[in-house]
């Protein structure tokens, strides 16, 4: 078995919604399982195609002073709507159609950068789209346990896949006074309707943030599919919370929210010269050189700086999603992967040129 990972069965799964399921892992050898910080994930590994396994990352949904064991509440999902005959989701269709009660994961360690400042004392304001919830309903689980004013509005299409909505709303009683929740549902059916299981319904929007939230120096906290998160994004700076204040992860495809303060040199550019020492990186497909520094950061971040928009997700060596061939020279990893890549290939998010070198982005 690799190094990192350790098996762990599953002893409960919970249905959440028609879309949405809760895993419950425990070790093998009963052990504590190592400490979890509000909104990390862990990365299990599945069977993959032609015998290959695949790491797949999903967040911890949680309370993380559980030390016995992890819950993972995972979305099947389906071919993807402008690709129709595209495969399914790998990692969540073997999880709901293959995995049950006994069956034996491998999973690594939680990680993540995404988290909750537990530190602090200003008042929070999650924001969730879809199963983007599951981060955050892990740190709404710690927040609870402290005195911090606290707003979680999420936004999902319906009450039919809504999940975890009543332990939010458990978590929520005898604490009104500082914790405010607030469903909005998109399309909500009747039976919604009739039982009032949303608060309103449309979108998050800035008038409805404008309704509920009193002025203050909010963390801002936000999880879900890319046209939720750059909505999100915008609106709360349009309320002047600062970037400092805002940490968000994706669910699905990522992206930069923010927009690449460079323009992509044309293709028939000729090549840049460094002014100050600075190491080469070609972008072979985009046609793009800029000259890498020591104040840079990761590859990934240097790309999106020269307004490129490479694949990626996880931003710290899990998911092998912005792996990439290396086509001439070298690179240094600044935190080490979970698993190599490939031969010939390299992991831009977590990796620095040890001199110049070409990719094939």
């Amino acid at each position: 078995m690799t190094e990192g990972f350790r098996p762990f069965r599953v002893v409960r799964k919970i249905r959440e919604s028609t879309i949405i399921t809760s895993f419950y892992l425990e070790p093998l050898d009963e052990q504590e399982v190592t400490a979890c910080k509000p909104g990390q994930y862990i990365t299990v590994r599945v069977p993959g195609t032609a015998g290959k396994t695949v790491l797949k990352t999903y967040s911890v949904s949680s309370n993380v002073t559980n030390k016995s064991g992890y819950r993972i509440t995972v979305k099947k999902e389906g071919a993807p709507v402008h690709a129709p005959d595209a495969p399914p989701g790998i990692g969540s269709c073997y999880l709901h159609d293959q995995v049950d009660v006994g069956s034996i994961l491998e999973v690594a360690a939680p990680r993540g950068e995404f988290y909750l400042n537990e530190a602090s004392d200003r008042p929070v304001l999650l924001l969730s789209g879809g199963v983007g919830l599951t981060p955050l309903v892990s740190m709404f689980h710690s927040l609870i346990e402290t005195q911090r004013p606290v707003f979680f509005l999420h936004a999902c299409e319906n009450g039919d896949i809504h999940a975890l909505r009543d332990e939010i709303l458990n978590l929520s009683e005898g604490n009104e006074s500082r914790v405010k929740v607030h469903f909005v549902y998109r399309a909500p059916t009747p039976a919604d309707i009739e039982t009032a299981k949303h608060h309103s319904v449309g979108y998050i929007t800035k008038e409805l943030l404008q309704s509920l939230l009193p002025l203050d120096d909010y963390e801002v906290y936000f999880c879900g599919p890319t046209p939720f998160m750059k909505a999100m994004y915008n609106l709360t700076r349009s309320l002047g919370i600062s970037d400092a204040r805002i940490s968000y992860e994706f669910f699905g495809s990522a992206t930069s929210l923010v927009e690449a303060a460079s323009v992509k040199p044309a293709p028939d550019q000729p090549p840049q010269q460094s002014q100050d020492g600075g190491i080469e990186v070609v972008f072979a497909k985009s046609g793009v050189t800029g000259f890498w520094h020591n104040n840079t950061g990761s590859l990934l971040e240097f790309a999106e700086d020269l307004g490129l928009a490479p694949e990626f997700s996880c931003r710290s060596g899990i998911c092998s999603t912005c792996m990439c061939p290396l086509l001439e020279g070298e690179v240094t990893y600044i935190e080490d992967p979970l698993e190599d890549a490939e031969e010939g290939n390299v992991l831009i998010c977590c990796s620095q040129p040890r001199g110049r070198i070409v990719l094939d982005i």
